[in-house]
């Protein structure tokens, strides 16, 4: 009976959920749309006041951020979810771990799970402090599972042998831990454009060039995090799912908020299909003519579904889930029954969905996840080369501070 009652409620959680998440985006019109579009402005106005109010306090150092003595990337955006952080951060830990650096990814690990409460009250009771991050890859094995450590880091860890990744809301404590006990000499913080507590170096910032800045307003009307006047604190500005082609409008933005910063377009390459089960790898010729079906719990689905047919995949099943969400057994087994009507070739989600998924899980139709990795289009000649220029420019006089000073001063 509890059982039942409380899938209900997250079914009717997951309805409000996705409903509001269409009104964010502008995709259903209507009385009832009108009246609570109306009141997400309302909390718009007072979200805008408080994100301002919060970057006057750092600037004017009433609160303070913190240097942890080594090279500190960070990588984030403006908007809420898709403009394909985890690819950017995993390309730049291989290719400064390719360096000889000593790289660690810091996340917040979002959905992760949170550590039991007994602990948690046991760690206040004694006076202990805060507990140390969760330690998801030490660099030489994985040690956490995805419900523990979260999608993002456990995918990271599972693609990055060498590369340490911490999982801490408090992010300077996840660095300090870092540099404390394995000798870490770069920090890389994964969706840390936000988090001001901790000072970056540099501050890469990511704006999906298919969806820039939403319908322009802040959360919870829109999907921005932060005005389209702060692109001023970036140091370099990347232009995710690129196709090549100028967008001189959006180039205009941001050198109006950021006249002299640095613009590298790049682009979401598919690179193959990956068995869940076996591991096997295909070409992308495989999509060629083939009826497939396409889930994924992403923030942008129609991305990911484009790749497909861009490939030749004839899309026949399609489901879409809420960002980050946990499929339950009882949903994947009603999924590949629904699917199994169409008379498939096999199955695709993303990789990020597949870490979500038990490798073990029985299976009517065969399931693979598709590999993308970012390849630049413009502003560098490859991703190796405008590593190498962002973080280790021949001056270290010319360091790029000029953007950060407007948004992170020095203590």
């Amino acid at each position: 009976m509890l059982k039942r009652l409380s899938t209900r409620v997250n079914q009717s959680l997951e309805c409000f959920a996705q409903f509001a998440e269409d009104v964010l985006m502008d995709r259903r019109e209507g009385r009832r749309v009108a009246m609570f579009s109306a009141l997400l402005k309302a909390l718009s106005i007072l979200m805008n006041g408080l994100v301002q109010l919060r970057l006057w306090l750092y600037d004017n150092r009433i609160m303070r951020s913190r240097h942890l003595g080594c090279l500190v990337v960070v990588v984030g955006n403006l908007t809420v979810g898709g403009t394909g952080k985890t690819p950017v951060v995993e390309k730049f830990a291989r290719s400064l771990a390719s360096r000889g650096r000593k790289v660690a990814i810091l996340s917040r690990g979002y959905k992760s799970k949170p550590l039991p409460f007994w602990k948690r009250w046991a760690r206040q009771i004694s006076h202990m402090g805060d507990p140390p991050p969760k330690v998801v890859s030490d660099g030489k094995q994985v040690l956490l599972n995805s419900e523990e450590a979260g999608d993002e880091p456990f995918m990271l860890a599972s693609n990055l042998p060498g590369v340490m990744v911490f999982v801490d809301k408090n992010r300077v404590n996840a660095g300090s831990y870092a540099i404390r006990k394995y000798g870490v000499d770069t920090l890389i913080l994964d969706d840390g454009f936000q988090y001001l507590p901790l000072r970056g170096r540099l501050n890469l910032l990511l704006v999906d060039k298919t969806n820039p800045f939403g319908n322009g307003q802040l959360l919870p009307r829109g999907i921005l995090r932060e005005p389209i006047k702060h692109l001023r604190r970036a140091s370099f500005v990347f232009l995710t799912k690129s196709d090549g082609v100028p967008d001189p409008e959006l180039e205009a933005v941001i050198r109006k908020n950021n006249p002299g910063v640095d613009i590298i377009e790049c682009a979401h390459m598919p690179q193959y299909l990956q068995r869940l089960d076996t591991g096997e790898k295909k070409p992308l010729s495989e999509l060629d003519g083939k009826r497939v079906g396409a889930f994924s719990a992403i923030a942008d689905h129609s991305s990911f579904e484009r790749f497909l047919r861009r490939n030749g995949g004839k899309v026949a099943y399609t489901r879409r889930f809420l960002d980050h969400h946990r499929f339950t057994d009882q949903e994947l087994e009603n999924l590949f029954d629904e699917a199994g009507k169409e008379d498939l070739d096999f199955m695709v989600t993303t990789e990020k969905d597949a870490v979500r998924i038990h490798k073990d899980y029985p299976k009517s139709i065969p399931l693979y996840y598709l590999r993308l990795e970012i390849k630049i289009l413009s502003g560098d000649q490859d991703f190796e080369r405008a590593v190498s220029r962002i973080c280790f420019p021949e001056n270290k006089t010319e360091l790029p501070f000029r953007q950060m000073q407007n948004g992170n001063k020095a203590d």
